[in-house]
């Protein structure tokens, strides 16, 4: 009897405090989604607020898929191809486009089909393929991305310089050949090490080169519009040579790493290289149209110069017909030269920021203007 009395009375204690602890549970079970809730609306009114900008296309010829999610987290992108298909749509929306491999083409049809573009933001250094004078003239910002792009295409420069002195391609190929039964003793390079070293345009990536150039004991000469200082000269050890043709008589491997512009179109034609040793490198990480190929294909044919590396050629790819793609001395690569993913998501990310400067009214960090 005891017990039932006195099971009765924790009952009657029990059910408030239960009661108790269940109207608290309640309560912030609520607060929970009230918070959850209010934390929709935030994300769903910063997504709404996110500035529209126009892309090539995610894929094979425009942004990889990896690297889109750092366009996404700022922007709405826009492929071109869905730009064409709803102009009036996109359009009016559009406050930045995102170039890469120089692609979408900036011409005057498409600016005029964007009122409130602020910027265009180039994917690179180079900025050949813009008119600057003209996008500025309808109001409208260029950037591009420097700097980061140093270390990856210097890479790329004395990858190609050693890859067409040592012979490493066809080493390769001879390698891997079912045909092949015995390693033949002809297959002989040059040397890198203790070699001279003509690097035609000093700027950052020129002299991202030279530093390499030192670490294999190179001697390093360089040619540029403008000298480097003292100390930039002596970090890497380089000469300057202020007439061109003295560089390309020393060298045994010329570098070309200069901005296209005017005065570089053409630069390296017959009689540039004819000044050249015929135990001598022509290796191009610039732009196809520094060098005139017809030139280099007679001058490589003839042995007018040893060989040539090329990540760079006009048109980019060449006709599958062109002489430079049968040439036994000839090593082109698909311009990689920044191509690797630490680089790309750098520049990437540097497109961002210049692209949010621009929309805020802030000063731009990488501002093109015409010269």
């Amino acid at each position: 009897m005891q017990c039932v009395c006195f099971a009765q009375c924790v009952r009657r204690l029990w059910r408030p405090a239960q009661a108790r602890r269940l109207l608290k549970v309640t309560e912030l079970h609520r607060s929970v989604r009230q918070l959850q809730h209010t934390k929709r609306n935030q994300c769903q009114v910063m997504e709404d607020n996110k500035p529209w900008a126009l892309i090539s296309e995610v894929g094979d010829e425009g942004f990889t898929e990896d690297v889109t999610d750092i366009l996404r987290r700022h922007f709405h992108i826009v492929p071109h191809k869905d730009l064409l298909q709803n102009p009036l749509l996109y359009g009016p929306k559009i406050q930045a486009m995102f170039l890469w491999n120089a692609l979408p083409l900036v011409e005057p049809s498409l600016l005029s089909s964007l009122p409130s573009l602020k910027v265009v933001v180039n994917g690179g250094v180079g900025i050949d393929h813009l008119d600057v004078p003209y996008i500025n003239s309808v109001g409208v910002k260029v950037t591009n991305t420097p700097g980061v792009v140093s270390d990856a295409t210097a890479d790329m420069a004395l990858g190609l310089l050693l890859a067409s002195a040592r012979t490493i391609l066809e080493g390769h190929r001879i390698a891997v050949d079912p045909k092949t039964t015995r390693i033949p003793q002809t297959l002989i390079g040059v040397e890198v090490s203790g070699s001279t070293m003509g690097i035609i345009g000093m700027g950052h990536i020129g002299h991202k080169i030279a530093q390499r150039g030192k670490g294999f004991d190179m001697k390093i000469l360089y040619h540029n519009r403008s000298r480097r200082s003292v100390e930039d000269e002596q970090a890497v050890g380089a000469t300057y040579c202020k007439n061109m043709d003295d560089l390309l008589r020393e060298s045994d491997f010329v570098v070309l790493a200069v901005n296209l512009t005017p005065e570089s179109r053409g630069l390296i034609s017959h009689r540039e290289l004819s000044l050249m040793k015929p135990t001598a490198t022509l290796v191009n990480i610039s732009r196809g149209l520094v060098v005139d190929q017809d030139a280099l294909v007679k001058a490589l044919q003839t042995g007018t110069i040893r060989a040539a590396a090329l990540d760079v050629t006009h048109p980019e790819p060449l006709p599958r017909d062109h002489p430079l793609l049968s040439l036994p001395n000839v090593l082109i690569t698909p311009h990689i030269g920044t191509n690797t993913y630490t680089t790309i998501r750098k520049m990437v990310q540097m497109m961002v920021e210049n692209a949010l400067a621009a929309l805020k009214g802030q000063p731009l960090p990488n501002e093109v203007k015409p010269k």
